[in-house]
């Protein structure tokens, strides 16, 4: 990081939104540029990775549902 920079200074609960955003398609580009300069990669990558599994679990136990007796 050079001296110029900021440091980024996302939180959790931002990163989730933009997740949450992205699944849609539909972010606004001011919002967009904000979360590029304050979210890092990897924290969008493991909250993404997270928000997969739980919406995969989510639709399995609901097609366990529906098809049960």
């Amino acid at each position: 990081m050079t001296a110029t920079e900021t440091p980024r200074k996302g939180s959790l609960w931002r990163t989730v939104k933009a997740v949450a955003w992205g699944f849609f398609g539909v972010r606004k580009n001011s919002d967009y540029e904000e979360d590029i300069t304050k979210l890092t990669p990897l924290h969008i990558i493991a909250v993404g990775f997270v928000a997969v599994v739980v919406f995969v679990v989510g639709l399995i136990l609901l097609v366990k549902f529906v098809v049960a007796p």
